[in-house]
């Protein structure tokens, strides 16, 4: 069980709560700290202030005041209007995400709603209930208005959601579960939707992805390795401690571990005196895609963790300030990097398996054919790498470069970070692919090399991707093969997977 409290949420905990699918709860303390604050909106409903959200309209409507009758027929047409969300939705763990950083938020105490929401929150995480969540629509500022009243919708018994394997109308998944839908009251619609969850729980999930990828690009280059007769001496901890980059001597220490005790890896001057760049500086571009990471880690893991509402009640209601948390800036920024960082892997990979597939660069069978000529073997296969590669570059270009004023001009600058953490989720798709082309292709080179000359922690890896890829013996439908190893590296945790990180 997963406490919640709004201040100290973990990568470690929300990956447990994504793919372990543990359940959540709200700590008492925090749980105060929700009644006290939503007794201070009813204080000031009841008091008619004039604030933003509460009393008042929206956006460029923020000067046109509501009374205090009013208050629940304007939360509920701020969530149906808002929700207008179009094109394929979110995947489901990231609808499940968006859930948790949304009760989370709520529990720091500053967004005025009723405890029942964020029980109603919680229920849907336990009952495994996940919002349809359109994935286009968001500008990344005045909060993911369109993706989160999409997630409001359900908690009012409307909208759909995905609930044991299949889509269908909230209401039906609710009233399964015996959850009660909730009428929104003052300030609650606004609480649940002027955020950042939906780029926030997109790039955690995509984050957590990259981090796994990032590690199997290290396996599989040291496979490669193996495949070219690498020279190691360029891994050499000295070379890379006169650097100074900690990212990259963590990657050239994996390297010298994963092939310690390989016979297939070479001493500079034996069979050449230095490698290509793409095995070479393995440790220099991987641990540069490494430091981006860590960047990105540090980001989302303060936004998973903070108030990103408009207006935030402070002092028991005598402080409301109509700010600007809800702008995703941080977090476009963070996207676009990690798309740059997570990019490159591909892009070294690339190159790796021209090294392995090209005649002129190894002396490997051309295009790693069992009959070449008559066969074509692995030459489309760098092929498709190549595309997803250049699909890449485009996917990579800053989301957050562009802004479009919208509301009449009274939000005239936005992020478009959503943007970027979706086109950061493709890329990380399309970098898992190219990792298991150079996969598949290493694995044929270190069986034409003698899999008894692998090192040992290589050697568990092909013995276990065989019986996922079998061996080339002749030419098949390689496109079946491509993605049953990016299945494969997807879902799998090698034995080495943790010392791998240490």
């Amino acid at each position: 069980m997963v406490v919640l409290t709004g201040n100290d949420l973990t990568f470690h905990e929300m990956k447990r709560i994504l793919y372990a699918v543990e359940q959540v709860t709200a700590s008492e303390e925090s749980m105060k700290a929700v009644l006290a604050c939503r007794q201070a909106v009813e204080k000031i409903v009841e008091e008619e202030r004039v604030v933003y959200g509460i009393t008042t309209g929206f956006g460029k409507f923020s000067d046109v005041v509501i009374s205090k009758e009013d208050t629940e027929e304007l939360q509920y047409n701020l969530i149906v209007s808002h929700a207008c969300g179009v094109g394929e939705p979110f995947p489901e763990i990231v609808s499940r995400a968006m859930i948790v950083l949304r009760a989370n938020t709520l529990l720091k105490g500053f967004s005025g709603a009723r405890p029942v929401v964020v029980d109603t929150l919680i229920s849907l995480v336990n009952h495994r209930i996940h919002p349809v969540i359109p994935q286009q629509g968001s500008l990344g500022a005045s909060g993911d208005l369109a993706p989160l009243s999409h997630l409001a919708l359900v908690l009012m018994g409307e909208g759909e959601v995905f609930y044991n394997g299949e889509r269908m109308p909230a209401l039906q998944a609710l009233t399964q579960e015996g959850i009660v839908p909730i009428t929104l009251q003052a300030k609650e619609g606004l609480a649940l939707i002027n955020g950042t969850q939906a780029m926030t729980a997109m790039g955690v999930v995509g984050y957590l992805e990259a981090e796994a990828l990032a590690l199997q690009a290290d396996l599989i280059a040291a496979t490669t390795l193996e495949g070219l007769h690498g020279i190691i001496d360029a891994f050499d901890e000295d070379v890379h401690r006169a650097r100074g980059f900690v990212e990259q001597e963590d990657v050239a220490r994996r390297i010298r571990e994963l092939v310690k005790d390989s016979q297939l890896v070479t001493k500079q001057g034996e069979m050449r005196v230095q490698d290509a760049y793409s095995l070479r500086c393995i440790p220099q571009v991987h641990g540069a895609s490494w430091q981006v990471l860590h960047y990105v880690q540090e980001k989302l893991t303060i936004e998973m963790n903070a108030a990103t509402d408009n207006p935030l009640i402070f002092d028991g209601g005598n402080k409301v300030i109509s700010g600007g948390n809800f702008h995703g800036q941080p977090i476009a920024f963070a996207m676009d990097f990690l798309k740059i960082g997570v990019a490159e892997l591909a892009n070294i990979s690339e190159r790796r398996i021209e090294r392995m597939v090209n005649p002129q660069l190894s002396d490997l069978p051309p295009f790693l054919s069992a009959k070449p000529g008559l066969q074509s073997g692995a030459m489309i296969m760098q092929y498709v790498a190549a595309a997803l590669v250049s699909e890449n570059k485009t996917l990579a270009h800053p989301a957050s470069v562009d802004s479009i004023p919208s509301s009449a001009n009274q939000e005239d600058h936005v992020s478009m970070g959503t943007i970027g953490s979706r086109h950061a989720y493709q890329i990380i798709q399309n970098v898992r692919r190219v990792l298991a082309i150079e996969a598949i292709c290493a694995l044929q080179a270190v069986e034409y090399r003698g899999v008894e000359r692998m090192a040992s922690a290589t050697k568990t890896f092909y013995k276990e991707a065989r019986d996922i890829v079998p061996s080339i013996k002749g030419d098949r439908v390689f496109s079946e093969d491509i993605e049953k190893m990016a299945m494969y590296l997807k879902g799998y945790d090698y034995p080495i997977y943790e010392e791998m990180k240490g």
